[in-house]
């Protein structure tokens, strides 16, 4: 049976929204900038939350919140994955469980590897942890975007204790192959870092089948890794903060064990609901249906960049809603998304926060109506035949 892909909500409702996509510009401008998705959410989330406003549920978040059980599930179904939900914590959000873990394996001023372009909060991160930055780009490839293993070996010997791991990669929607995870948790151990792998985007595999977990990579990556990732992106509650620490060894395991309570405490009550709403299986087939249309509109970005801004350069993401669009053949400066806001109305993220591999960049958000995303195009387009 075909899958039906999810249509957006009407624009007028959308502006009814609270959230920072809707009210961070006026009407006049299209915002497809932070990773907010337009459409409803799914039915059993939505139904779980109604009815624990209907009888005020909307006290603390219990010790035993069946969080971790639901991930366990999910992770099973979708990933083929086997997780034992006595190796997986809870907190506000996947970047409150990678400053944790961070400050948890690594001392005051030790290096920590990114690997721009990427998530802009990955910087600010690894500073509030008390590290320090180490950035090993990744290496834009004719047949895409690669991790830098050689870089990254070159940084673990000079003394770097920890790899922030972007998988699937945001920007550029990278899923990166098992065996390149294999060949940097052999990096890992030989130079005794660990890594942590963000995987939020996971569950926006267009593949399933090609997305690896990093623990699952192989059993060198289960002994020096942790995952940290939540059901916040996919299902489009991020404001709900609930996100999972995965363990896969009993000294990983006793790290977050070794956590202070107040790092579950600042789960959500709302986002532990919503967690298990969307990790628990009827809302399976809502992610599905999400993830139909997001197909659709990737190749529908390629389709209008060809005919509008044909200098663009793009590669169409293997995972998530986000797009990373090369604009410098346009000369509209380092951060072509001041331009493109001022003159076309449209709001796009700014290339540079990426880090320097993003000057001349923007990141697009694609997950709306197919509509709204010709429109924004065809704007930015105007600015190139001026």
């Amino acid at each position: 049976m075909s899958i039906v892909p999810l249509e957006a909500l009407p624009l007028e409702v959308l502006r009814r929204r609270s959230s920072t996509k809707w009210r961070s510009y006026p009407d006049d401008v299209i915002p497809l900038f932070v990773a907010e998705t337009d459409f409803a959410l799914a039915a059993p989330i939505a139904r779980a939350l109604t009815d624990a406003v209907a009888i005020g549920d909307t006290g603390y978040t219990p010790p035993r919140p069946g969080i971790a059980e639901a991930f366990a599930s999910f992770a099973q179904r979708r990933f083929d994955w086997e997780v034992d939900p006595k190796r997986v914590r809870w907190t506000g959000d996947v970047m409150m469980g990678v400053v944790e873990l961070l400050r948890a394996v690594t001392t005051p001023g030790d290096r920590v590897i990114v690997t721009p372009p990427v998530y802009p909060p990955f910087f600010d991160t690894v500073e509030e942890a008390g590290a320090v930055v180490a950035s090993v780009p990744l290496i834009d490839t004719v047949a895409g975007w690669e991790l830098d293993l050689p870089g990254i070996e070159a940084t673990l010997a000079e003394g770097a204790r920890a790899v922030l791991l972007c998988n699937p990669h945001n920007p550029t929607g990278t899923v990166h192959s098992r065996a390149s995870l294999a060949a940097l948790a052999e990096l890992a151990q030989r130079y005794g870092a660990v890594v942590l792998s963000d995987e939020i985007h996971g569950p926006l595999a267009y593949d399933r089948a090609s997305f690896t977990p990093f623990l699952t990579a192989s059993q060198v990556a289960a002994e020096v890794g942790f995952v940290i990732t939540s059901a916040s992106k996919a299902f489009n509650f991020a404001g709900l903060k609930c996100a999972v620490m995965v363990a896969a060894t009993d000294e990983h395991t006793a790290v977050l064990r070794g956590l202070a309570w107040e790092v579950e405490w600042r789960t959500g009550l709302f986002g532990a609901i919503a967690n298990n709403a969307a990790f628990g299986g009827e809302s399976d087939a809502w992610l599905d249906s999400l993830l139909a249309r997001l197909d659709l509109n990737r190749r529908l970005l390629a389709e209008l960049l060809a005919e509008h801004l044909p200098l663009a350069r793009y590669r169409i993401p293997d995972a998530g809603f986000l797009a990373w669009i090369d604009l410098s053949a346009y000369d509209w400066g380092d951060d072509p998304a001041v331009k493109i806001r001022r003159d076309a109305r449209v709001a796009l993220n700014h290339g540079p926060l990426f880090g320097p591999a993003g000057v001349g960049h923007v990141r697009i958000n694609f997950g709306c109506a197919p509509e709204l995303l010709t429109e924004a195009v065809t704007r930015i387009g105007a600015l190139a035949r001026d």
